[in-house]
């Protein structure tokens, strides 16, 4: 490896981990996209609880469980398919090789890259994998909170705050597994050069906060009457 090939590693690595912190750690996390849709999900429980019958909100939940288990089934065949491609090293070099704009990688060094790729889809499974599992717990908790008549409200409140935060938990190692996937696409940069990997992790860093906490989808989960 080069010096700019530890420099751009070293960069990818500190905008995932610079990311993560300030998407869920700092005092900005409260005006994320995530932040207010964990709201909406204790307003959920909410109305979950007020209703009698809750076939709705068995069928929204196994919706979130069916699309986690796609996730984890697409990790791993994507571990698979980049394994895959230590089985074809040296076509894959002389395809890369042929490429413009790209920098020709030492056997040693492409495998490496090929084997950090699969780490991130690795990482990606058992986001998802854990996330499925929440879930399920999540559905479990619905389905073990007391009926809208209940006498005791203390009791109420903490049947709703379980639920929702159960359900918070699986849709952030969710959202984990996600922007595993978003940072994998900006990884593959590499393979074109660390100057290369550098301008896609900016470029998906960038994209992925503008979706956070300067999107039409954030503004709609934040809409109140009277905004335009």
């Amino acid at each position: 490896m080069t010096l700019a090939d530890y420099a751009a590693l070293v960069f990818f690595i500190a905008a995932w981990l610079a990311y993560y912190a300030y998407l869920e750690s700092s005092k900005h996390a409260r005006g994320s996209l995530n932040a207010t849709m964990h709201l909406a999900r204790v307003q959920w429980m909410r109305s979950c609880y007020s209703r009698e019958n809750r076939i709705i909100d068995g069928q929204l939940m196994s919706g979130l469980q069916n699309g986690t288990a796609f996730f984890a089934s697409s990790s791993l065949i994507a571990i698979g398919g980049t394994l895959s491609v230590l089985g074809l090293t040296d076509r894959a070099l002389e395809l890369f090789a042929a490429l413009p704009f790209t920098e020709p990688s030492p056997r040693a060094l492409f495998e490496a890259k090929i084997l950090g790729l699969a780490l991130i889809f690795a990482y990606a499974f058992f986001k998802f994998v854990w996330a499925y599992r929440l879930f399920n717990y999540a559905a479990i908790l619905i389905g073990v909170m007391p009926p809208p008549a209940h006498p005791d409200p203390v009791e109420k409140e903490q049947a709703i705050q379980r639920a929702a935060r159960m359900n918070t938990s699986a849709a952030k190692n969710f959202n984990r597994g996600l922007r595993a996937f978003f940072f994998a696409i900006a990884y593959l940069g590499w393979f074109a050069g660390p100057y290369a990997m550098i301008a896609s992790t900016a470029l998906v860093a960038v994209v992925l906060w503008r979706r956070q906490f300067n999107s039409d989808s954030r503004d709609a989960a934040a809409w109140t009457e009277g905004q335009p």
